[in-house]
């Protein structure tokens, strides 16, 4: 895939895939972003992990198309494995940064349910992850995603960043 296409096609799914979890559903959830009735230095907690998960949200989607030549979307793959940026430090950088998006979204409008959908969005990435993502990845890219996995956690972060051999 050309660095155009791979561009042009993760920004699309960008704004339908992330775009629909981290926006239209709380959105819809919260009756139009209607907040709740929290102590407001809560509330304003929220903003770290919202700004933190969108930063790393759109680094790992430009590193798909910049460095994979492809997009996160199954229909289009990176030709190349992207190894760099967040995902020296986790395999599933976006699917956690959802979740922190989510969670800060939950604190600053002061809606539970929006914990709620965090962890069902959480626990549907991991099945994903496990019964679609990673056997395509072994049979894609083979021993160096094999390498890759033994060294770098899927859900919890590394201290330090992975570099590989």
């Amino acid at each position: 895939m050309r660095k155009a296409t791979a561009v042009l096609g993760s920004t699309l799914f960008l704004v339908l895939a992330a775009g629909c979890a981290a926006v239209l559903v709380p959105w819809w959830l919260t009756g139009g972003w209607r907040t709740g009735h929290w102590w407001p230095p809560l509330r304003l907690l929220g903003l770290l992990p919202l700004a933190a998960g969108a930063a790393v949200i759109l680094q790992a989607y430009a590193r798909f198309a910049l460095e994979g030549l492809g997009t996160p979307a199954p229909v289009a793959p990176p030709e190349r494995l992207v190894v760099s940026g967040p995902y020296r430090y986790v395999r599933n950088p976006i699917y956690l940064a959802v979740v922190a998006v989510l969670a800060g979204q939950g604190l600053l409008l002061a809606r539970p349910v929006l914990f709620a959908y965090a962890a069902g969005a959480w626990a549907v990435s991991l099945a994903f992850v496990r019964g679609y993502e990673e056997p395509r990845l072994v049979c894609r890219f083979g021993s160096e995603y094999e390498r890759y996995r033994r060294a770098v956690p899927a859900w919890w972060p590394r201290h330090t960043p992975w570099r590989d051999a």
